[in-house]
């Protein structure tokens, strides 16, 4: 079972949007991205690794958050043309959840945006489980093969510089039930958010860019079995050990360009024993923007604790 993971999309696509749609947190986002990311972040990257998931003819990918830059229906309209255009997968076979930059505002919330979207790449085998967040039933299951894929939600609107995350007591609670489902006990549990699921070690940092409720979420995982987590939002690929036999893998923007190769943008590729389930492998395949080519890297080990 051949499992791709990208994260951090970040697309942009402001043709046609008014300007009163700037007269809020927008207005910093904007400037952001004329002072700080515009030249780093290339939406021509994520077409090439959308293309390399393609030719690697992987079972199921996973985007964790993030899609977009300003919560925009242009630009929820412009990854969804992306997906069908050149990864050519049904959703059936690609799994998202939002990310900070997808509820960038309270009105993408009460507008439901990202589930009225992609709608069809969050269906839950499981439906009933699930929690009734404000943007939708959150975690949605989807059972593949020796697998559980558990979607969760850890965006929620919040002040200018602020991009922090919180599941909340209703989906953590949500997401122990679907641990104790039969069908999810007989796959491995493969959690998927876009904050990660540690503190950075500032904790001013951590206040502001990290999951407030990461470590009761990570003691709701002491399970008899291997769990993984998968994780965007730091723009960095690598692998954290957590408590027990836990694991988290964060990938990195896939339309970044960064002269560092644990940032470039790139894929991470994680292969499960179809009989038992067990992680076979996990690095990635960054990209060579210059050769247009990629290469497989190690995922780092990083103790983020």
């Amino acid at each position: 079972m051949r499992v791709a993971h990208i994260s951090d999309l970040h697309v942009l696509d402001m043709a046609g949007v008014p300007f009163t749609r700037f007269l809020n947190k927008r207005a910093t986002g904007w400037a952001n991205l004329r002072l700080k990311r515009e030249h780093k972040h290339k939406t021509a990257h994520v077409g090439e690794l959308l293309r390399e998931i393609r030719r690697m003819e992987i079972d199921h990918v996973v985007i964790t958050g993030d899609l977009t830059n300003l919560a925009l229906e242009t630009e929820f309209v412009a990854v969804k043309r992306l997906f069908e255009r050149e990864l050519g997968l049904s959703p059936a076979e690609v799994s998202v959840v939002p990310g900070n930059h997808d509820l960038y505002t309270r009105g993408s919330l009460v507008a439901r945006r990202f589930v009225t979207y992609f709608s069809d790449y969050v269906v839950s085998d499981l439906p009933e489980l699930a929690h009734a967040l404000p943007l939708g039933p959150f975690p949605f299951v989807r059972l593949r093969g020796p697998i559980a894929l558990i979607g969760l939600s850890s965006a929620v609107p919040r002040l200018p510089l602020v991009a922090a995350g919180v599941l909340g007591r209703g989906q953590r609670e949500a997401l122990a039930r679907v641990l104790a489902h039969e069908e999810v006990r007989r796959r491995t549990p493969v959690l998927l958010l876009h904050h990660p699921p540690h503190h950075p070690e500032r904790l001013a940092k951590a206040i502001v860019e990290g999951l407030h409720d990461a470590a009761p979420l990570v003691r709701g995982l002491a399970l008899d079995r291997p769990a993984y987590l998968l994780h965007g939002h730091l723009h960095r690929r690598m692998r954290t050990p957590l408590a027990g036999s836990i694991v988290s893998f964060g990938a990195t923007s896939a339309s970044l360009e960064h002269e560092d190769p644990d940032r470039m943008a790139g894929i991470n590729l994680y292969v499960f024993d179809d009989a038992t389930g067990a992680l076979s492998s996990a690095d990635s395949r960054v990209l060579d923007s210059t050769a247009r080519t990629f290469h497989t890297r190690t995922l780092p080990l990083t103790t983020w604790l």
